[in-house]
């Protein structure tokens, strides 16, 4: 059976000043004050749990993946864009053009992410979390698609997108070659298997789909870690 998406996890130096800044931008509610790692559960369709995990390594380079944050109107774009920079959010550049509508911002800790101008026909269908938008290949968009059981919904120009049975954003893969990596990603997605499912028979699934299980000091204690077929680290956690 396919594993359950279970959380985006993000490397962070101070967990809880990043929870705070996400549960401000999101709507979700305010995490409980803590000094290690830190979890926000979704107050919305997401259907997924963003956990924010203390490390002291540096931020190097654009993240491998980022929210696309939708907008009702041009003035729902600019509450969001003001909204999170009072939060603490800068703008960033990554290349963007001036003819592009999309506003680029950074949160605190410079994780980039995208809030989208009304009228997207791609996210028309998503909640304010659009899309989880990744760089990728094709093929790590099929990967994607039947380790979690979430159907194409869009398989164009190598350029590949999932979204759950049960609604949410989706998660999308440009189809451009992985990029070189001098270290583990920022981000991260925790799975699970289902409610009465087996940890090691998922994992062995995977590994027939084109993932690769990782040695030691990968995941937290208990948790498998594997990589995608581009290389993307994701950890296998025991049943909850």
């Amino acid at each position: 059976m396919p594993v359950d998406l279970l959380a985006l996890c993000v490397a962070a130096h101070d967990p809880g000043r990043l929870a705070r800044f996400w549960a401000g931008v999101l709507g979700w509610g305010a995490p409980a004050d803590s000094s290690g790692d830190v979890e926000l559960v979704p107050g919305d369709d997401t259907g997924f749990r963003l956990r924010f995990l203390a490390t002291e390594e540096p931020k190097t380079g654009r993240n491998q993946a980022h929210f696309d944050l939708t907008s009702t109107s041009l003035e729902d774009q600019r509450r969001t864009v003001a909204r999170a920079l009072d939060l603490g959010a800068r703008h960033v550049d990554v290349g963007q053009g001036p003819e592009d509508a999309h506003v680029v911002l950074g949160d605190p800790e410079g994780n980039e992410f995208c809030v989208i101008e009304p009228g997207n026909r791609f996210l028309a269908e998503c909640g304010f979390v659009g899309a989880l938008a990744c760089d990728g290949s094709q093929a790590v968009g099929y990967f994607w698609s039947e380790a979690l059981g979430w159907p194409l919904v869009w398989d164009q120009d190598q350029e590949t997108a999932i979204r759950s049975p049960h609604g949410g954003p989706k998660i999308t893969w440009g189809g451009e070659p992985p990029r070189p990596r001098s270290g583990r990603n920022r981000l991260h997605l925790d799975l699970a298997p289902p409610p009465g499912g087996d940890q090691e028979a998922e994992v062995q699934r995977l590994v027939a789909l084109g993932a690769t299980r990782l040695g030691a000091g990968h995941g937290e204690a208990g948790a498998v870690g594997m990589a995608d077929p581009d290389g993307n680290e994701f950890c296998v956690v025991p049943t909850r």
